[in-house]
């Protein structure tokens, strides 16, 4: 169908899961978040490949630009939904599906780029072998999916651990809304840094032992005084949004094309997410059997010291060992 045409499909997809959110039915909520959900999925992985195809040459700016309008999105949804409810007066479902109106502008705009262009012989003609078996794939897969899992659980489980620890509801939310938001910034600064880079590895290592301090810190330092949990949320969304931009961005860099960008994009993205679902699941589970958080800062660790070696493998300065070769 072609890259432009698949995303516009994508777009509707988010439409539609988006409109169908705000209906009040809770079977046809968890239907709809998995058609939204879809479509942000397959949205992911062509973009990369996207980049890598039309902007090989400002791919720092491009995938900076991408990652910080997917933070900012996030946290835009996440500070802005509640209080969209309250204007409006008409609930939570009213409130979801006021998100479809960004979801329509956006598809409204793609459409007159995307219908006129029709799938060219340079991306259905070619496919990609050798990537599943390729050592530097896998690390770029793991780097991508173990950052996910420790995001996830800064998103799912921050806010209750901060409560566990005496801050109120409210306080606790507006901490996790300051991380995210901060993640925005760092998301355009770090692919132009990796790029200039002889290699990302020390970038990598960097930004992971950050992540993990950032969220023992949240677990065992002191909330109050100078250096107290809003510093330390600032720095959990530096290192956090800088891990996730660099993921995306060592994508692009390890791939020799655009083609090999789109498959790498679908394996570190498709196999990375499932890893990372088990972050947020051990910690509940870690929270259930013990009573306490602190038992995931273990978890923390353990994660930690994965994304340390992932990112050592995967800074290299080299392509992924991949064939391009025509369809028959």
């Amino acid at each position: 169908f072609g890259t432009e045409r698949t995303l516009l499909a994508c777009m509707v997809l988010i439409l539609v899961g988006t409109v169908l959110r705000g209906t009040g039915s809770i079977p046809l909520l968890f239907l709809a978040s998995a058609i939204a959900g879809s479509g942000i999925a397959v949205s992911n992985v062509l973009l990369s490949g996207l980049v890598k195809r039309d902007f090989a040459s400002q791919a720092a700016l491009m995938m900076g630009l991408y990652t910080m309008a997917v933070c900012g999105g996030a946290a835009s949804a996440a500070g802005l939904t509640v209080p969209i409810e309250h204007a409006l007066g008409g609930g939570w479902t009213m409130a979801l599906a006021m998100w479809a109106l960004p979801a329509a502008l956006v598809t409204l705009i793609w459409a007159p780029q995307a219908l006129p262009l029709k799938p060219v012989a340079s991306e259905s003609g070619f496919t990609v072998r050798g990537l599943w078996r390729d050592r530097l794939a896998w690390q770029v897969t793991f780097f991508m999916g173990l950052q996910s899992a420790l995001a996830y659980i800064v998103m799912g489980w921050l806010a209750p651990i901060l409560r566990e620890r005496g801050l109120g509801s409210e306080t606790a939310g507006y901490v996790v809304s300051l991380s995210v938001m901060t993640q925005v910034v760092t998301c355009l600064v770090v692919p132009a840094l990796a790029v200039k880079l002889r290699n990302q590895r020390g970038l990598a290592v960097a930004l992971a032992l950050l992540t993990v301090g950032a969220m023992l810190a949240m677990l065992f330092a002191p909330l109050g005084g100078v250096f107290g949990v809003w510093a330390w949320a600032v720095l959990l969304g530096i290192a956090q949004g800088g891990t996730f931009a660099l993921a995306l961005t060592m994508i692009v860099l390890r791939s020799p094309d655009s083609h090999v960008a789109a498959h790498l994009s679908g394996m570190a993205q498709g196999v990375g997410y499932m890893v990372a679902a088990f972050g947020p699941l051990v910690a509940g589970l870690l929270h259930g059997w013990t009573g306490s958080f602190r038992a995931s800062s273990w978890l923390f660790i353990g994660l930690g010291v994965a994304l340390v070696i992932t990112g050592l493998g995967a800074g290299r300065t080299m392509h992924v060992g991949t064939t391009t070769v025509p369809r028959h």
